[in-house]
């Protein structure tokens, strides 16, 4: 079993920047399919940008509203998986979650992903 904490939320104008953190905890990350989902108030969780497991290359994917702007990345080391934001817009404000999942064929569904974090408020002023 794993353990996700979420940090590096925040309030931020719109064209601004912020790092999210995943600090696992229980296993290491490296075994893991790793993702970052986000839901904004009434809607549902939508998929943002995924990491295979090293074994497996650590290949990446993202959302088509994020691609260009987001990158997701993985310190094995650190048992930390990142969300790097850029040129964020508005519509990007949402809860942004951590995942983690093992052997996840359909990497864009919440549904696949066994553990997940509490949680980090983003909030892009216009």
């Amino acid at each position: 079993q794993v353990q996700l904490v979420e940090s590096g939320g925040g309030l931020v104008q719109a064209g601004g920047s912020l790092r999210l953190s995943c600090a696992a905890s229980g296993r290491t990350v490296s075994s893991y399919d790793m993702g970052w989902f986000r839901q904004a108030p009434g809607k549902a969780r939508e998929f943002v940008a995924t990491i295979t497991t090293i074994s497996t290359s650590g290949g990446t994917a993202y959302a088509d509203s994020v691609k260009g702007r987001f990158t997701i990345s993985r310190d094995n080391a650190k048992n930390t998986v990142y969300l790097q934001m850029n040129s964020l817009k508005p519509e990007d404000t949402a809860v942004y979650y951590c995942a983690a999942g093992r052997s996840v064929v359909l990497r864009r569904s919440p549904s696949q992903y066994a553990y997940w974090g509490q949680g980090t408020q983003v909030t892009v002023s216009s």
